[in-house]
């Protein structure tokens, strides 16, 4: 599984918007989209924290290092 479908997967298994999952990790809606359909990938490490933190989740896992 991509990063981009991870990503989707966890933000609709918490039931939360791609524009809340932006306020939290501080970038628009627009480009949580991007990350979920895999077009882009987030630009820094802050961001990759934000967003492990926010599904509680390792940075490993997002990146498809692990399965925890």
């Amino acid at each position: 599984m991509l990063f981009g479908d991870k990503l989707r997967y966890l933000r609709e298994e918490k039931g939360v918007t791609q524009k809340q999952l932006g306020e939290f990790i501080h970038v628009s809606d627009r480009v949580v989209g991007y990350y979920e359909s895999n077009n882009r990938f987030p630009k820094n490490e802050e961001t990759l924290k934000r967003i492990a933190q926010y599904f509680n989740v390792s940075i490993d896992y997002l990146l498809g290092n692990s399965n925890n």
